[in-house]
């Protein structure tokens, strides 16, 4: 299925389980939901299975949104408990749609344990209380995390009774957008078909002998944290010159910083030198840099941040970006800023998801997991940028399970796309935006969408900034669509920008001359009456006095904008 076809699907409302091989894009079509729910003031609550694949799209957690944490299961009188916390009852009862990226390391209690939250805080026997879930993942990837004791089929996500209930559209995505040569991809989906070639293996054996030309030293993987920290603290002291400390800075609810901190691939306290081989840790695409862009340290600038020389001979001043865990309509409940880098000697697979690397010499001979070999290839573009120290049998192994499921989700989306109907799924869509209580009127999301933008500017008066649209020229209408707001409110705004700036020309705005006498003829009126309830005690008229004055004929926005040129 492409991404288009995917997206209108969950614009439909429907519950999705979003797949497909790594690189085919399900991040970038989760995220493109996302912004077009936000533009149009739907709340959308953005969790993933674990921290860090929520900090990787500013979500949190789904323990700490459903308040379900560590447990296995809830008793009545957990639940009472829970809806008595204010901060997760206003959530929980406000949820319209929820995003669960990771969905393969999610174990199948916790799902459970979702919908059963869900159903008691909505007092609705629907699936996950009537909210739209999407599942987003690959069950190739890396299992949950269990007792020993578990089988496969206690622990996958998809074996959940609140799976089935939920009644899940698949959309299994089939374009590739990381690997760059047929070899890799042919690998990749032998891994997945769970039978690898003796072709392929030869390629992977081949792999150990290539010279990796592409960057001066690649970053190392490794399946354990022990061998990722001793060789970047040995690499790092290696290094001559002096030690250059950089300090994250935090704001917000304390609970989420600390998840935060365990959750970000950004180091609170990093140090680094002249020399140091560094990894991005995070996609901005306008500053030139993603998840996994590698680089060294070559000097600092004046204000003693790092200048890094990327492997493709460029050269960027480092700046800090910034983590965070947002509430459903997109404010951040959490920050944490520091430098978007990482010592990148080496990493471990686990930390690996989610990068795209040019080269990497991977270590498999320690895999202690199923998926861990997967996962780590296909962090690569392309074979010429593997160099593969040695693997195992369990990293190349694939769970049966998961084989046999994976071959039924791709059915199934098969199915789903033989049913696509785009006309239809629009109409759907639109319904779905009203029932969630969101803007329809293009105009209206035009406005919204420019209000959450001036929000983000420095502030300034209001006035202000009607101003300067006036001085461009813009009409009212014009201006009441950059700043989102209604056209009443701008017409209100002129009163002020006269008084305060009589040099600014404003006479294009003059409203017809007949309008002009009708509303003059009619405050005279009111003046002369001396109502209390319509003459103000500093002699100004009311709005409503002149709008009954003229038997309603006269909007309220056309009385204001008249009033400043009478």
């Amino acid at each position: 299925m492409k991404q288009a076809t995917a997206l209108t699907i969950l614009k439909s409302g429907k519950n999705v389980f979003l797949t497909g091989s790594a690189g085919a894009g399900k991040t970038y079509v989760i995220n493109q939901y996302i912004q077009y729910l936000r533009e149009r003031n739907v709340p959308v609550a953005v969790t993933a299975s674990t921290g860090i694949a929520a900090t990787h799209m500013n979500g949190m957690t789904i323990h700490a949104w459903a308040g379900i944490g560590i447990k296995d299961a809830l008793t009545s009188s957990d639940l009472q408990n829970m809806k008595a916390k204010k901060y997760l009852k206003d959530k929980l009862e406000n949820a319209k749609v929820l995003i669960i990226d990771e969905i393969s390391m999610l174990h199948k209690k916790q799902v459970e344990l979702v919908n059963t939250v869900l159903k008691f805080f909505k007092d609705s026997t629907l699936p996950f209380g009537g909210v739209q879930v999407i599942f987003s993942g690959d069950f190739f990837q890396l299992p949950p995390v269990g007792n020993h004791s578990e089988t496969p089929r206690d622990k996958f996500a998809f074996m959940a009774k609140a799976w089935v209930e939920a009644q899940l559209a698949i959309c299994y995505l089939t374009e590739q957008h990381r690997q760059e040569d047929n070899e890799l991809n042919t690998i990749l989906n032998e891994i997945r078909s769970g039978q690898v070639s003796d072709t392929s293996i030869a390629l992977l054996q081949a792999a150990s002998k290539t010279i990796l030309t592409t960057i001066e030293e690649p970053p190392k993987l490794y399946s354990h944290n022990r061998d990722v920290t001793m060789l970047n603290i040995t690499r790092l002291r290696d290094l001559t010159g002096i030690s250059k400390l950089y300090a994250a800075r935090t704001k917000g609810n304390a609970k989420l910083l600390e998840v935060l901190k365990k959750s970000v691939r950004a180091e609170a306290q990093l140090e680094l030198k002249k020399g140091a081989k560094v990894m991005f840790v995070k996609n901005n695409y306008e500053a030139g840099y993603i998840n996994g862009t590698l680089g060294e340290v070559i000097d600092y600038s004046k204000e003693k941040l790092p200048i890094v020389k990327l492997t493709d001979g460029s050269q960027m001043t480092v700046v800090q970006d910034e983590w965070a865990i947002e509430d459903d309509k997109g404010n951040a409940l959490a920050s944490f800023s520091q430098l978007p880098l990482r010592l990148a000697w080496a990493i471990t697979i686990h930390k690996s998801q989610g990068m795209t690397l040019e080269a990497a010499e991977i270590d498999l001979s320690k895999s202690f997991e199923k998926g861990q070999g997967y996962v780590a290839l296909s962090r690569l573009k392309s074979l010429k940028g593997l160099k593969l120290v040695g693997f195992n049998q369990t990293a190349l192994a694939v769970d049966n399970l998961a084989f046999r499921a994976d071959k039924r989700f791709q059915e199934l989306s098969a199915e789903e796309e033989s049913r696509f109907q785009q006309l239809d799924l629009e109409k759907k869509a639109l319904s779905f935006i009203e029932y969630c209580g969101g803007l329809t009127n293009p105009k209206d999301i035009k406005r919204f969408k420019n209000k959450k933008k001036e929000k983000k500017l420095p502030k300034q008066s209001t006035f202000t900034i009607t101003k300067e649209y006036i001085l461009k020229g813009l009409t009212i209408e014009e201006i009441a669509d950059e700043r989102g707001l209604s056209e009443g409110t701008i017409m209100g705004h002129f009163e002020k920008i006269k008084t305060i700036y009589p040099e600014v020309d404003i006479s294009m705005y003059k409203p017809e001359q007949a309008l002009l006498r009708r509303v003059q003829i009619s405050h005279k009126q009111i003046l002369a009456g001396k109502d209390p309830e319509k003459v103000r005690e500093d002699g100004s008229v009311s709005l409503k006095a002149l709008f009954d004055a003229m038997n309603q004929e006269v909007t309220y926005a056309e009385i204001k904008l008249a009033m400043v040129f009478i």
